[in-house]
């Protein structure tokens, strides 16, 4: 516990996008000794993984689609949930509130800035998103995962603070794990996902793709895929017609474990899903969504692909033979994999929960501490067996 016991409320929409990190911060509190209630939307409430000691208050959000005749509903139902979460902070009388994002956190945030009360916006994406880009000019600080952020005002500048985007704790603690050897007699363990459903055109092009691959690599294959409930039985036969061993599932409840085992991910580039790849140091090949808003997928995995640990494959360009074409780069040299790994882990930011933690405490108690980190130092330290480069530091100071 750091200090007096204080309370906070943290704000997210109700996709696991926005609750995981807002679920690792609360859990960070927690362990600090404050207290924690969470703002969401149905679906919020609903999505496995919440704390226990953590209550969720459902409150009205409102929506906002392109057709205007829908925006009074959406008004009416942002200003009920204003008028409920101010209740709320009435009771329970919050030193900040912290908005994720999603509609959910919209009139929290707005609840919070006509009342008084501190408030922090966390971005996970390399895209400033729509609620957190509406109150930017009112909050009393900006979060964000990563060094560049799209879409953020270069006006507001002075209360950014590059923390990263905080993930499970059992991903976080396969950091120090080092990377499983690849050797030319292994076995090449393939991890694919596409979001929590899986994603169709995965299903469609990875096996296909996979059969390319020169005999000798195809032949070390071991492919874990995550498919649709629909896909399920054709992917099967895909990989069987191949020849290559697949394990096939529509959800895996030790992700954490699987992503251990793996040499390669292949998937989507959703903002947990960076973050845990960086956290643990694996390559991978990224197929943004392309119906993302703002095209947020794709600024996600630039920093990734830019530094060495991923390669990015527009869907429109995603066919069997690319997919090949890459996998080989990576995978017939012998540190290729390795090489890359390290280059992901130097791109993560495990102190992130830590960091938003220490700039959330810092509003309603002491003087904002000299601690956040602004730039990719935190991402440094002793590596999976390689000495990390050296870079500048440099800290925020209110």
């Amino acid at each position: 516990m750091t200090g007096a016991s204080r309370h906070f409320v943290l704000a997210a929409g109700g996709t696991g996008g926005h609750l995981l990190p807002a679920f690792a911060l609360a859990a960070e509190l927690h362990r600090r000794g404050h207290h924690v209630a969470l703002i969401t939307d149905k679906r919020g409430a609903e999505i496995p993984g919440k704390p226990d000691f953590l209550p969720a208050h459902v409150i009205p959000a409102g929506r906002f689609g392109k057709n205007p005749l829908s925006w009074f509903k959406g008004l009416k139902a942002v200003w009920e949930g204003r008028r409920m979460a101010l209740r709320l902070f009435d009771s329970f009388q919050p030193s900040a509130v912290v908005g994720f994002g999603g509609y959910p956190s919209l009139p929290a945030i707005l609840a919070a800035t006509s009342a008084g009360v501190p408030t922090v916006v966390h971005e996970q994406n390399a895209v400033l998103g729509r609620v957190n880009r509406l109150f930017a000019g009112r909050v009393d600080a900006i979060a964000t995962a990563y060094p560049e952020v799209e879409r953020l005002d270069a006006r507001h500048a002075g209360k950014v603070h590059l923390v990263g985007n905080p993930v499970r704790a059992g991903v976080l603690s396969l950091r120090d794990e080092p990377f499983p050897p690849f050797t030319e007699d292994g076995l090449l363990r393939v991890l694919v996902t596409g979001g929590s459903q899986g994603a169709r055109v995965l299903s469609e092009v990875v096996p296909d793709g996979l059969s390319m691959l020169p005999p000798a690599l195809r032949q070390q294959l071991q492919v874990t895929q995550q498919c649709r409930p629909e896909d399920l039985d054709a992917v099967r036969e895909r990989y069987r017609t191949h020849g290559i061993p697949a394990e096939l599932a529509t959800y895996f409840e030790d992700m954490a474990a699987r992503l251990a085992d793996a040499h390669l991910f292949i998937g989507r580039a959703g903002a947990s899903t960076i973050a845990e790849l960086t956290a643990v140091g694996r390559p991978a090949i990224l197929i943004p969504l392309p119906i993302a808003t703002d095209d947020h997928q794709a600024a996600n995995a630039r920093e990734l692909a830019k530094s060495g640990g991923a390669r990015m494959i527009r869907q429109e360009r995603f066919t069997g033979k690319e997919l090949a074409k890459q996998i080989k780069v990576l995978a017939e040299n012998p540190q290729g994999l390795a090489k890359a790994a390290h280059a992901a882990w130097n791109c993560g930011r495990p102190k992130a929960v830590e960091d938003l933690a220490d700039l959330v405490e810092s509003f309603g108690g002491a003087e904002l501490m000299d601690v956040i980190r602004v730039g990719g130092n935190n991402a440094r330290g002793s590596s999976q067996g390689v000495p990390a480069g050296q870079g500048a530091v440099r800290e925020a100071a209110e």
